[in-house]
């Protein structure tokens, strides 16, 4: 896996603070208004790793498919190859270049940042962030997320709509860079199958089993 692939899906932000749905729950509910009309999501993603000083450091081509409430799919096709898939009870993490995966079970409250903002469950961001919509015009709506826990690795994340359609997420972190998820040719609640969010290692390669239990 490229390093800033890993620091952006993989871990989990610990829920430490509550939401104050007062002050905030409009601006969630629309968002998980839109999110929620959504069963099932496919997108061509372009990644870009922006430097501090607007750099590009790294830009990928990745292909993604979403189908509720568990089933995510987040394959790199370039430049470096990686397969992160779950249907919800395993998750697997396939490198080709490493001829090896990774399966571990698969935990809802631990999901990757990709799935976790597309899933909708704004019960689970407002623990975590405050959100709040920043624009509305007529072409789009933007809602910035911010943290509420001091220890959390970004500064704010937005995430954009453009006619109701997802467009693109901005994860900006603390030491100025920043992650953009641009979603072109955006197909959703089109059918999908279970087995696309299954795994099947091709022959030959190393199978490393992830158990945490005690």
């Amino acid at each position: 896996m490229n390093k800033p692939l890993n620091a952006l899906i993989l871990p989990s932000v610990c829920c430490l603070f509550a939401f104050n749905t007062l002050a905030l729950g409009a601006d969630s509910d629309r968002l998980e208004a839109l999110l929620s009309d959504v069963s099932t999501l496919t997108a061509d993603v372009t990644q870009l790793i922006v430097e501090s000083n607007g750099g590009v450091l790294e830009e990928s081509s990745i292909k993604m498919k979403l189908k509720k409430p568990d089933g995510f799919y987040w394959e790199t096709i370039d430049p470096f190859p990686e397969l992160i898939v779950t249907n919800g009870v395993k998750l697997w993490n396939y490198q080709p270049d490493l001829e090896q995966v990774v399966v571990e079970d698969w935990q809802s409250d631990q999901s990757e940042l990709a799935a976790q903002l597309l899933s909708g469950r704004t019960d689970t961001l407002n623990k975590e962030y405050a959100i709040k919509l920043d624009k509305i015009d007529t072409d789009g709506e933007n809602f910035t997320l911010t943290p509420l826990a001091s220890d959390n690795v970004y500064s704010s994340i937005v995430i954009q709509f453009i006619k109701t359609e997802l467009d693109a997420i901005y994860i900006n972190s603390k030491n100025g860079e920043q992650t953009v998820w641009q979603f072109i040719d955006v197909k959703t609640n089109m059918p999908l199958t279970d087995s696309e969010f299954n795994f099947e290692p091709p022959e030959g390669i190393e199978i490393i089993e992830n158990n945490y239990s005690q």
